[in-house]
């Protein structure tokens, strides 16, 4: 099997991956192109090295004058922000000693080897400082709508990934590693309603217009409350035996065959949504529709990680906010339980040498293919 088979698929087609290094590449590129069109004209390199070295003065001087702006607002705040370190203060405005160096090291070039031009070096800062200043008063520099989703997503900075990692830790962290033994449980006592083990999990439902129904009942009348799991009581924080469960449902298929699941919807998703209705917030549409991807995405690397949650969960993401089927809901908890029952895996008869399906059919004509890589594949079985 090859790597991209074993490679997890993401739950929905417009959940985005992280963002790679294409933009530093594609620097990399016109980096080369410029330097092949000044190879190719008829300047003498010491009129293009005089030229280079005044423009990156310019950047560096810009840093310098812009991180001096930025430390005369911090320096309000040097109390509450920095417990009145203005050092700290003036290094979280500017990277000095990158700046500054780089600054007095094109200095000395130019002084000792590029000095002979017709504009004066006080005459060039000036400019540059003066152009740096008018980038500033009329926000020439900030930063695109891209480049700060991607500073955010490589920092950390998102709602969604402390969503996503409280909902872990608060939560699934606590029910996932029992939830098979509270299913046992609960078919002792309910003539064995969940019969397939392939679907004893929690099918957590992730819309991505963040619209959660208290009652699945009415989201879709297809969709039946039966009885709640076992109670989880755990001490948590201070509260004394807190109570944690889950709800079993039937879900009616297109010829009213009765299906039975454990399903729930993912409960930060509410607070996405109350956000995006509260203006204090200053939280918009689109930018709900961004965290929840967000959401979805980190949820799916931590329960990936996580060993004591394998085999215990199934995400069901969907869009439903074009859609006008007053059934949608139960579709697609339908298609998850349908995908999950037909999930084959390959193994291998110690015994007879044959390679078998997991009910045991014979797989003729098989070519194992052996990994390149030094890293163990994943075993995992909950993949989508």
């Amino acid at each position: 099997m090859s790597h991209e088979e074993n490679r997890p698929q993401p739950p929905h087609s417009s959940i985005p991956r992280r963002r790679g290094n294409w933009a530093r590449h594609a620097s990399y590129f016109f980096v080369a192109l410029c330097a092949l069109a000044l190879y190719l004209t008829e300047h003498s390199l010491l009129d293009i090295a005089r030229c280079l070295l005044i423009h990156f003065m310019a950047l560096q001087v810009g840093a310098l004058v812009k991180g001096i702006c930025t430390f005369a607002e911090e320096v309000r705040h040097v109390s509450a922000r920095y417990g009145g370190d203005y050092l700290r203060a003036l290094n979280a405005s500017l990277d000095f000693r990158r700046h500054g160096f780089l600054l007095l090291l094109c200095w000395a070039v130019y002084m000792l080897r590029l000095k002979e031009s017709r504009i004066p070096l006080s005459l060039n800062l000036s400019l540059m400082c003066l152009c740096q200043l008018l980038t500033i008063v009329f926000s020439l520099q900030n930063p695109s709508a891209a480049e700060i989703s991607e500073i955010c997503e490589r920092n950390n900075f998102n709602v969604a990934y402390g969503l996503a990692w409280s909902y872990y830790i608060g939560y699934l962290k606590i029910i996932l590693p029992d939830l098979k033994d509270s299913i046992r449980v609960f078919n002792q006592n309910n003539n064995f309603l969940l019969k397939r083990k392939k679907t004893w999990k929690l099918h957590i439902l992730i819309p991505l217009n963040c619209e959660v129904s208290d009652n699945l009942g009415k989201a879709d009348s297809r969709i039946q409350f039966i009885n709640n799991l076992p109670e989880r009581n755990v001490d948590r924080a201070g509260i004394k035996r807190r109570t944690y469960k889950n709800s079993v449902y039937e879900v009616l298929d297109e010829n009213q065959k009765v299906h039975y699941c454990v399903v729930e919807y993912a409960t930060p998703l509410q607070s996405l949504y109350a956000m995006s209705q509260d203006d204090s917030a200053a939280f918009s549409r689109p930018a709900r529709l961004e965290q929840a991807k967000l959401f979805c995405r980190t949820l799916e690397e931590i329960l990936e990680k996580s060993k004591e949650c394998s085999g215990c969960y199934q995400l069901i993401v969907y869009d439903d906010s074009g859609e006008n089927d007053k059934h949608f809901l139960s579709k697609e908890i339908l298609r998850s339980l349908k995908q999950q029952d037909q999930e084959e895996y390959t193994v291998c008869d110690p015994k007879e040498g044959a390679v078998r399906t997991q009910n045991g059919t014979p797989v003729e004509n098989t070519e194992l293919l052996i990994s390149d890589s030094d890293q163990p594949l994943s075993l995992r079985t909950d993949c989508y």
